[in-house]
């Protein structure tokens, strides 16, 4: 699965990773994945996705706001739920509000786990930083 095709920034960047603002151009960036299995990785792109799906209640409208292939998404969640052992997300079918998809209690629970944990490593990796790089 590809990433997310949408302009990265400095800002945005900071704003996904939830790293705080420094003055200077110097700063700590740290990329992350939870490893299912052999090689299923979950990181902070497809929580991205899995946070629009709650939020718009649509895989296919999520996976257009990244800009990927539906099919190709279906598939890596696929594989993810037969990886971790349970299901992210279920499906309603039929239209307007009752359709859609959504995230399973499960699912909101890891993603939940994950955001936690994320946030707990990047306060861990600012204070290291800023500690290794005094006055920089």
């Amino acid at each position: 699965m590809g990433r997310p095709r949408r302009p990265r920034t400095p800002a945005a960047s900071r704003a996904r990773s939830g790293a705080p603002r420094r003055k200077g151009s110097l700063r700590p960036r740290l990329k992350l994945w939870v490893v299912f299995g052999d090689d299923v990785k979950f990181g902070d792109g497809r929580a991205r996705l899995l946070e629009l799906v709650d939020e718009l209640g649509s895989l296919k409208q999520a996976v257009a706001r990244f800009g990927m292939s539906y099919r190709s998404v279906w598939g890596y969640f696929r594989e993810l739920e037969a990886a971790a052992g349970f299901a992210f997300l279920e499906r309603h079918p039929g239209g307007g509000p009752a359709g859609g998809t959504r995230l399973t209690g499960e699912g909101r629970s890891f993603l939940r786990e994950y955001r936690r944990f994320r946030r707990g490593l990047d306060e861990l990796v600012s204070r290291h930083f800023d500690r290794s790089f005094r006055g920089r």
